[in-house]
């Protein structure tokens, strides 16, 4: 069976050995002892294949030279067909296989990733459960740093021969130093305690006062709800805008603390500096004397004006002496009052010692150059004060 495959394949094309499936090509049989096999057309058959013997132990079919195509090589056997049947008609059920082998492998792909993934969570775990260990080690490897700290510097006290003394001495401060801490510590722990409770009240009151006003809010009218949500909405834009200029102003701020700095370190920008505000003061004049230029009209324009002015100051003017005038008449008069009232108190006037009064034990001690004693009866006596220069009530 072995040989009879082997020699099935290709048949030796020059003047080989071959088998009955093709003569050699050198070999031509005669042409009267071939009989072609009915039902097969001649050069159809295919080579390597046992066709019916004929009476001269020949192939059945009949071979044609033009049969065998030629190349540019040269001579070459006939182009054999792809490996395998292959369909002819794809139909449903080839769709569906298709389709059948195409999920199958999603589903292998999709088991692939599903594994992956669990492996994943589990190193995460893994991961999470380690670090944890990690922390709870590297506290325990704190602590035992400090001991070792402790032991070497005992072995160093040993090895150095220190006294008892000087250990217990180092032993105190740091004991004491200890104790400062632990109650500055505490201190800390209770002022922290008293902002968490101040801040708790605050929050609650912050939420009380949001209560009020949502309810004051509902019940509100709706156009009075309506312009409170605009108002609102405004408000917060306006503070996104602040935000947003506070973040520029800032930025412009350390700008120009930065140029400020640069100018303090160089004598050319100094400079330029005081020559750009002298620019920036010329500029200003002259933007101001342009303004003057434009605002000048024609010259009966400005007679005109000067005249409205003038006539404006005469009047102020005249209105000013007129109310200086009534200041000066009423002054008069109020000085004329006062000289009358003067004149009517020296008419009245009594002078105190000359009556002695009885059961008062009246004593000038005021200085008499300034004051005097008026009369009166009994029970009433009457001061009037006069000064040398003036008088008063």
């Amino acid at each position: 069976m072995a040989s009879n495959h082997k020699s099935s394949s290709r048949p030796v094309s020059r003047g080989g050995i071959g088998l009955t499936g093709r003569p050699p090509s050198g070999i031509r049989p005669p042409s009267g002892n071939i009989r072609v096999a009915t039902g097969t057309p001649p050069g159809t058959a295919r080579p390597g294949s046992r066709g019916p013997l004929g009476t001269g132990g020949v192939l059945s079919s009949q071979i044609r030279v033009a049969d065998r195509p030629v190349t540019q090589q040269g001579l070459s056997g006939m182009k054999t067909g792809m490996k395998g049947p292959q369909r002819q008609i794809l139909d449903k059920s080839y769709y569906l296989g298709l389709l059948r082998s195409k999920i199958s492998e999603l589903t292998t792909e999709i088991n692939k990733l599903q594994k992956e993934i669990e492996m994943y969570n589990q190193e995460n775990s893994v991961y999470l459960s380690y670090e944890k260990r990690a922390e709870t080690l590297a506290v325990g490897i704190k602590e035992f740093q400090g001991q070792l700290a402790d032991y070497n510097m005992l072995v160093d006290k040993l090895n150095t021969n220190t006294e008892m003394e000087e250990v217990m001495h180092d032993y105190n401060m740091l004991k004491a130093q200890n104790d400062r801490e632990t109650q500055s510590m505490d201190v800390i722990f209770t002022e922290r305690q008293a902002k968490e409770k101040q801040i708790m009240s605050a929050e609650e009151e912050i939420e009380q006062e949001k209560q009020a006003a949502d309810g004051i809010i509902r019940n509100m009218s709706p156009e009075k709800q309506v312009k409170y949500i605009e108002m609102k909405s405004t408000n917060e834009k306006l503070l996104q805008e602040l935000d947003t200029l506070q973040q520029e102003l800032d930025s412009l701020n350390m700008k120009k603390e930065s140029l400020e700095t640069e100018i303090t370190h160089s004598q050319v920008k100094q400079e330029a500096v005081l020559l750009h505000e002298k620019l920036y003061e010329l500029e200003a004049h002259r933007d101001q004397m342009i303004a003057e230029d434009q605002s000048v009209g024609s010259p009966t324009e400005e007679r005109e004006r000067l005249l409205k002015q003038v006539k404006e100051d005469n009047q102020e003017i005249a209105s000013m002496e007129r109310q200086l005038t009534d200041i000066k008449e009423k002054i008069n008069q109020f000085n004329e009052e006062i000289r009358q009232l003067d004149m009517d108190l020296e008419d009245h006037q009594v002078v105190a010692f000359e009556e002695p009064m009885q059961g008062l034990n009246t004593q000038g001690a005021w200085g008499l150059d300034k004051w005097k004693f008026c009369g009166g009866s009994l029970g009433t006596t009457v001061l009037c004060m006069h000064e040398v220069r003036g008088w008063a009530l």
